[in-house]
């Protein structure tokens, strides 16, 4: 037998990886977090329980990777898809759009996620992280900023409060109202990206965009 080529076995272990983050998204979606076990995770990836801790230290930085991959794969079919554009405010209303329809198409998932943040383990920074920043700060560059790497962290940070509020439990906060304020903020017609349907909140959008 001949052995593998080193290109070879990468690509195996980064498909392996894949299937990994892959299995854990749904389960958690499915089950949540405290009923989906590491081995459930490696039997629904059709891999090797083992390769679970190889790849990740513990099921908390596995969810955070995985939901970060999810939302850098949701964020770039939203730039990418037709009709293409190149407008730097038309894909930062993407971006908005894009990460507001994850809280409300997968609550369960992004409620656990931003509750793992916010625990001692905090902010887990991975590929999948740095792949998603890479494409935020992207639209924001495009969005015209002059000073990138403050305008970034703000932005995510901003986001990260919406999704909170859309999922705060007992009091969430209409994603379209948060649309709107960000949209505002950042001088967005109402038009661009996704806009839900029924139009601005109070039937008006703000001075200055729309």
């Amino acid at each position: 037998m001949v052995p593998r080529s080193p290109s070879v076995n990468e690509e195996l272990r980064r498909r392996s990886r894949e299937r990994l983050l892959q299995a854990t998204v749904e389960l958690v979606a499915e089950r949540g977090y405290e009923a989906t076990k590491l081995g459930d995770i490696a039997d629904r990836a059709g891999a090797a329980r083992g390769l679970v801790s190889y790849y990740f230290p513990g099921k908390r930085q596995l969810l955070q990777s995985a939901v970060h991959r999810l939302m850098h794969l949701t964020l770039e079919a939203a730039l990418e898809r037709e009709p293409r554009s190149e407008d730097g405010r038309e894909l930062l209303a993407r971006a908005i759009d894009a990460i507001l329809g994850l809280a409300r198409d997968q609550p369960r998932l992004m409620r656990t996620h931003m509750a793992g943040i916010l625990q001692a383990e905090g902010f887990i920074r991975c590929p999948e992280q740095q792949r998603l920043a890479e494409l935020l700060r992207g639209a924001v560059a495009a969005y015209g900023s002059a000073d990138v790497d403050t305008d970034y962290p703000l932005l995510r940070a901003l986001l990260m409060g919406a999704v909170v509020a859309v999922l705060l439990p007992g009091a969430p906060m209409p994603a379209s109202r948060l649309r709107a304020e960000l949209f505002q903020r950042y001088g967005l017609d109402w038009e661009l990206g996704v806009p839900p349907d029924g139009g601005p909140p109070g039937g008006t959008f703000p001075p200055g965009a729309g």
